[in-house]
């Protein structure tokens, strides 16, 4: 119960965050997208945009520093947490060497031949990238202290700098549709600013806040400690990176063959897919370490109890929003954007249709990484991953639309899910893949076809518009409160999360008596 109640309190914490943050970035989407028009939002979405990719690198870099500080705390060693921070911290920064190098021989391809970009916004193009450089640099460098935030559970501070983070990009919006300089060059090196000050903020917070947060290279690195780390951080940083050029090269693609329009629906699709998809990452940030920290104190049955619960939460948290977003999303566009681009809402639909699937299986990976064999798993996965934008290249240049891109990206995440998740997870952690399916899989997908059912006739019914738009979301409440509590959840994690909830009822119940009692 005391991990239900940490998981409970930061995942509190994340949504209260995120009801401001996921307005703030909606908005700040639109003001931009009117400031840049079409085609400059497009070039900042494919070169830019690689400053949100960011994001997903720092995120899964993160996670394998973060297995080991959380391992160490779930078996009680303090004093290795030292040299686990100071060995990260020259691993990360021989990792952003080697990706300095990388990106710059990269850009030199990129700006000769291969990006599909109107002459007269070349230049700015190419300072866009380089602002990108600097901001990967100063990521990688402060994986390690965003590691050791996420192992503390320390949610409260990274829901403050989150908020402070979407304001300051509300801002920025907003001084970028009124300045008199070149609008896109301005938000680009205004962006990396803002991404390189937070990241400042988290370093100097843990320097004050952590004590193994200090930096003793000579006195606690460890020889051992670090070819463990740097074989296990290799691996890792090897999916992260094909992942994370791959996510790129979607946009990359799409522009040789469509140009910049069709990668301002991109960018939109993105922002879209990106926000609702916070809704069950946020419990996910929560409830990862917990996980890590089963592993470490040798608790496989919270382990596995925990990834079974999480994918399942995961993905009723996700699809309570997607689906109505899916069969409504024309009009949220329209409603959010005034003028809609080409492409968009089928872009939004099939990409939030592969994030559904993946958050069938989102704990897995998590739970593979807590072992810590992961050397086939992240090669399996790299593997397959090289396909799906080499077989879209292939149908583009027969003349395939666009959106097959996602198409044949869905498929790559159904095949990698089904079978190399599943198969690792089973043969790293003791995962029965029968149970998995019987009580995540097909408890999931049942509750979402009852609920796209109902929506879909209602749709037929009632003519589009802000009425059936308001309907539909009703009726998905209704309906996925229903089908959850019915079937969705098992009997133990129903008496859990009724468990939870009276024992938070009960200390909010006790905080009140108590604040009446001091007035």
């Amino acid at each position: 119960m005391q991990a239900a109640n940490r998981v409970a309190k930061n995942t509190g914490l994340l949504y209260a965050r995120m009801a401001v943050t996921i307005f703030i970035s909606l908005y700040a989407t639109r003001v931009l997208l009117g400031a840049l028009g079409t085609k400059d939002f497009g070039i900042y979405n494919l070169v830019g945009g690689a400053v949100a990719m960011l994001t997903f690198l720092n995120t899964a870099m993160a996670a394998a520093t973060q297995r080991f500080m959380s391992f160490a705390h779930g078996a009680g060693d303090l004093y290795k947490l030292k040299k686990i921070f100071n060995v990260s911290v020259i691993l990360h920064l021989l990792i952003a060497i080697l990706v300095l190098i990388l990106l710059e021989i990269v850009g030199y391809f990129l700006f000769n031949g291969i990006l599909n970009i109107p002459e007269t916004r070349v230049a700015a193009t190419k300072i866009i990238y380089q602002a990108t450089i600097v901001s990967t640099l100063f990521t990688i460098l402060s994986v390690p202290y965003d590691a050791t935030i996420n192992s503390r559970e320390n949610m409260a501070f990274f829901a403050v700098t989150s908020t402070i983070e979407s304001v300051c990009k509300l801002s920025i919006a907003l001084y970028i549709k009124e300045t008199l300089f070149d609008k896109l060059i301005a938000y680009s090196f205004l962006s990396a600013s803002l991404t390189i000050v937070i990241l400042i903020i988290n370093r100097v917070y843990c320097h004050r806040k952590y004590a193994e947060c200090k930096l003793q290279l000579r006195k606690d690195f460890d020889k051992n400690l670090f070819k463990e780390m740097a074989s296990f951080g290799g691996w890792s940083f090897l999916g992260s990176m094909v992942a994370m050029l791959n996510n790129y090269g979607q946009g990359i693609v799409v522009n040789r063959f469509f140009g910049t329009t069709v990668n301002a629906a991109q960018g939109i699709s993105n922002q879209i897919t990106g926000q609702l998809g916070a809704f069950s990452s946020v419990m996910l940030k929560a409830l990862n370490p917990i996980i890590v920290k089963s592993a470490g104190g040798g608790n496989k049955g919270q382990m596995i109890s925990s990834i079974m619960t999480g994918s399942k939460l995961s993905y009723f948290l996700l699809s309570f929003f997607a689906i109505p977003v899916i069969i409504e999303m024309p009009t949220i566009l329209d409603l959010w954007l005034g003028k809609t681009p080409e492409y968009a809402v089928i872009f939004c639909r099939l990409l939030l249709i592969r994030n559904l699937i993946e958050q069938l299986f989102v704990t897995l990976p998590v739970s593979i990484a807590a072992v810590g064999r992961i050397k086939y798993y992240q090669l399996s996965i790299s593997f397959l991953a090289i396909f799906p934008l080499l077989i879209s290249w292939l149908l583009f240049t027969i003349n395939f639309p666009p959106y097959y891109l996602y198409i044949v990206f869905i498929v790559q995440v159904t095949i990698r899910s089904f079978g190399i998740v599943l198969y690792f997870a089973k043969k790293e952690c003791g995962l029965s893949i029968i149970l998995y399916i019987k009580d995540v899989i097909i408890r999931c997908l049942s509750t979402s076809l009852i609920v796209i059912i109902f929506s879909t006739i209602t749709v037929y019914m009632i003519p589009p518009g802000i009425m059936r738009l308001l309907i539909i979301f009703s009726l998905n409440i209704i309906l996925m409160i229903v089908t959850v509590s019915w079937f969705g959840l098992i009997k133990t994690e129903k008496e859990k999360i009724i468990a939870l909830v009276n024992n938070l009822t009960g200390k909010l119940t006790k905080h009140n008596l108590y604040i009446k009692y001091k007035a």
